[in-house]
C-alpha cells in the first residue's frame, strides 16, 4: 500500500502529512503561513523526505479548483498577503510528478468525514468550520460540489438578530453569515473572545440564531444527510444544542423527516475526526487523485 501526501493549507498555518488510503496520519509536521517562498520550501522539504504516490492539498480561498481552467492550482482573490494569485499546484507539480487533486480545505474536509468520518455509508453531507472564517464544503451523491468555482457558503446572507448592531467586519459583504458569526464577530460584538465568555452569555444565543439560519438555507437547497460543525468556535459545547433546536424551530415543521425531527443530536454533529478533519480531508483528495489517475490509465 503506497504512502499518501496531504497538505492542509490554512491561512494561519500549513499542516503537512503522508498517509495511507485508510485516513492514517504516519507523520506531520506544521509551521506558520508566511510568504508562498518561505512556506513552500518547508512542504518541498517535508515531501522531499517521502516517496508519496500522490498529493492532495486543501487550501485556504477563494482558489480555482476547476482542472479545466487556465488558473487551476492557483489562489486567487484571498486578502492573505502575498498569495493572491500564487500557484500552488504548479510549485508542487515541478518537485513531484505524482497524482494531485487541489479544493477548499472544507471540500477537503468534508471528503474526509464522508469517506471516513461522521458521514462514512452515507452519499452526502456538509461540513462546516466556524472560526476566524466561516466555509462550508459539501459532498452531493459521492460528489464534490464545483461549479463556476467551489461553494462559498460562508458568505451568504442571514437575518439579523433584532438584538445586534454590529455591523460586521467581512471587507466584501459587511454582515453576511462570516462578517457576523466568525470568531472576529464574536470578540468585537461582545469586546472579549469567545472563549471568555461563559456558557449562558447571550453571545451564545445570538451565535445558535444565525448557524442555525445557515443551516435552515442548506437543509433546504441540498438536503445533506449529515451536517457537520468544525473549527474553534463550534468548540463551545453550548452552542450544538441550541443550533439544533433553533434549526428545527427555524424550519418549522416543513421538513418532516425522522433525522431531524426526531434524531437531530445524530444529525447536526462535531466532526468525527476531530481536528484532524482537515489533514485527514487532505488524504482523502490524495486517495481521489490516486484513483482518478487509475482510471485514466485503464488501470481499474
Amino acid at each position: 500500500m503506497g504512502v499518501l501526501g496531504a497538505i492542509e493549507a490554512g491561512g494561519t498555518k500549513f499542516v503537512c502529512g503522508v498517509g495511507n488510503e485508510q485516513g492514517e496520519v504516519f507523520e506531520r509536521v506544521s509551521f506558520p503561513t508566511t510568504t508562498p517562498e518561505e512556506t513552500m520550501a518547508q512542504v518541498i522539504s517535508f515531501f522531499e523526505q517521502h516517496e508519496i504516490e500522490a498529493l492532495g492539498v486543501g487550501s485556504f480561498g477563494p482558489i480555482d479548483p476547476i482542472k479545466s481552467s487556465p488558473t487551476y492550482g492557483h489562489i486567487t482573490t484571498t486578502p492573505k498577503p502575498f498569495w493572491g494569485g500564487y500557484n500552488i499546484i504548479g510549485e508542487l507539480k515541478s518537485h513531484f510528478q505524482v497524482p494531485m487533486n487541489f479544493d477548499t480545505d472544507v471540500n477537503g474536509a468534508a471528503l474526509g468525514e464522508y469517506t471516513w468520518g461522521a458521514a462514512k455509508g452515507l452519499d452526502s453531507c456538509i461540513y462546516i468550520t466556524v472560526g476566524t472564517g466561516i466555509g462550508a464544503g459539501a459532498v452531493v451523491s459521492g460528489q464534490l460540489i464545483h461549479g463556476l468555482s467551489h461553494p462559498e457558503m460562508g458568505h451568504i446572507s442571514v437575518r439579523r438578530h433584532p438584538d445586534d448592531t454590529y455591523e460586521g467586519f467581512c471587507p466584501y459583504h459587511g454582515d453576511c453569515l462570516e462578517g457576523i458569526a466568525a470568531g472576529p464577530a464574536i470578540s468585537k460584538r461582545w469586546g472579549k473572545q469567545g472563549i471568555e465568555l461563559p456558557s449562558d452569555h447571550p453571545a451564545w444565543k445570538m451565535e445558535a440564531y444565525y448557524l442555525a439560519q445557515a443551516l435552515v438555507n442548506y437543509v433546504l437547497i441540498l438536503s445533506p444527510q449529515k451536517i457537520i460543525m468544525g473549527g474553534g468556535v463550534m468548540k463551545q459545547e453550548q452552542l450544538f444544542p441550541q443550533v439544533r433546536a433553533e434549526l428545527k424551530k427555524l424550519l418549522g415543521g416543513y421538513v418532516q423527516h425522522p433525522s431531524i425531527m426526531e434524531r437531530i443530536d445524530e444529525y447536526v454533529v462535531y466532526p468525527e475526526l476531530g481536528d484532524n478533519a482537515g489533514i485527514c480531508g487532505a488524504l482523502a483528495l490524495a486517495k481521489l487523485a490516486k484513483e482518478d489517475a487509475k482510471i485514466e490509465l485503464g488501470l481499474n
